[in-house]
């Protein structure tokens, strides 16, 4: 009889450590964030990388970084750990009440914020969600003013972001179009994005340029239903995440040389001394936001990547 390898179970507590590591940059300051000693703390990372039989981290004389290893086990680990404790409070957390302050930009409230709210809501019905759709800079100023508890907005993809958001997710941007539309085929080629802080004018018009395409904003929305009517209406293409298009919204694709879009990735930022009622909306979004996307991939002309990469 074959003897079966059995997979080995990684504890919570090993998990909670190392994203501690990852948060803090070194043993002594994680030490403090999980209430272990530093010998203790390096133990646990020994036994970590013994169970998957390899190393995580980039150990420096006074600092400690993950390496590419490290990243994809930090990524798995803080979901597991929302997860848990979004499991937990299911049976034994105190019953929570209170209002939380949100604001979110409108491709997450179309794609996955209404399922996540409405779970939400049925586990926590003493604590209320107020929610303000906006684009990310006067999101993230309201934050800084205090004014909403959490936000979740777009974020860098090179990870270099000084407001320190948290990734949620990352998707494939592509140009997208009327099915059957025309507007590619025009020169200057019309184009719908909105202000100059919008990260997905930034790099499209960026592409535009370096390929020399002749092009001009003929169409400007704030939110993404404007920018969908103004393609549906054939009046322009866009740059949109790729889960966006649906119907009559398409991927365009090789045929009309469009250059490559990057990727963009939507973060959360949670105010720092926030309640437990916030914490737990913040924990909700961590483990439901990649889940509930309700996304079927598809396939492009351009090549673009097809799927939504979960970063956390």
């Amino acid at each position: 009889m074959t003897e079966q390898i059995q997979t080995p179970l990684i504890e919570l507590d090993l998990l909670r450590t190392v994203v501690a590591i990852a948060d803090t940059g070194n043993f002594s300051a994680a030490s403090e964030a999980v209430f272990r000693t530093p010998s203790a703390i390096s133990m646990q990372v020994k036994r970590i990388e013994e169970l998957l039989g390899r190393q995580i981290f980039i150990r420096e004389a006074r600092h400690v970084s993950l390496n590419e290893d490290g990243e994809t086990l930090v990524t798995h680990a803080r979901r597991m750990l929302a997860m848990n404790a979004d499991t937990v409070s299911k049976f034994v957390s105190p019953e929570m009440s209170g209002m939380v302050r949100l604001g979110a930009i409108d491709h997450a409230v179309d794609r996955f914020l209404p399922a996540v709210l409405r779970d939400f809501a049925k586990t926590h019905p003493q604590i209320r969600v107020d929610v303000t759709v906006e684009n990310s800079e006067p999101q993230y100023e309201a934050f800084r003013r205090s004014e909403l508890d959490i936000v979740i907005i777009t974020c860098q993809n090179d990870g270099n972001d000084s407001r320190k958001v948290e990734p949620l997710f990352k998707e494939a941007m592509v140009w997208a179009g009327l099915k059957g539309g025309i507007a590619a085929e025009r020169v200057p080629l019309p184009v719908s994005v909105w202000e100059q802080t919008c990260v997905w004018r930034e790099n499209a018009l960026e592409e535009l340029e370096a390929k020399n395409r002749d092009y001009c904003i003929t169409f400007k929305s704030a939110h993404l239903a404007g920018q969908k009517a103004g393609l549906r209406a054939d009046l322009a293409i866009a740059p949109l995440p790729l889960s966006s298009c649906d119907g009559e919204i398409v991927p365009l694709d090789a045929r009309h040389n469009l250059p490559e879009l990057d990727h963009y990735t939507m973060g959360m930022m949670v105010r720092a001394d926030a309640e437990s009622e916030v914490l737990a909306v913040a924990d909700a979004l961590r483990a439901n936001a990649a889940n509930t996307i309700g996304w079927r991939p598809q396939e492009t002309a351009m090549g673009a990547p097809n799927v939504i990469e979960r970063v956390a």
